[in-house]
């Protein structure tokens, strides 16, 4: 089973990262205690800057 991070959906190499177990038993993996805190925090993952990925599209368009 691969995981993916919890909150950047980045995914993660076997053996790191840590594994966030609620007490419903809900279960949450995070690749770095960065993606972590910001769970903590409760922010939206999509209105984080250095979570989006810019597109090539995207970076074409531009110039």
């Amino acid at each position: 089973m691969r995981m993916k991070c919890s909150f950047c959906k980045k995914e993660i190499p076997k053996g790191t990262g840590k594994m966030f177990v609620k007490a419903d038993g809900t279960l949450f993996y995070f690749c770095s205690s960065k993606c972590q805190n910001n769970w903590k925090l409760k922010r939206d993952s999509k209105k984080v800057n250095w979570v989006r990925k810019k597109q090539p599209e995207e970076k074409k368009s531009k110039k």
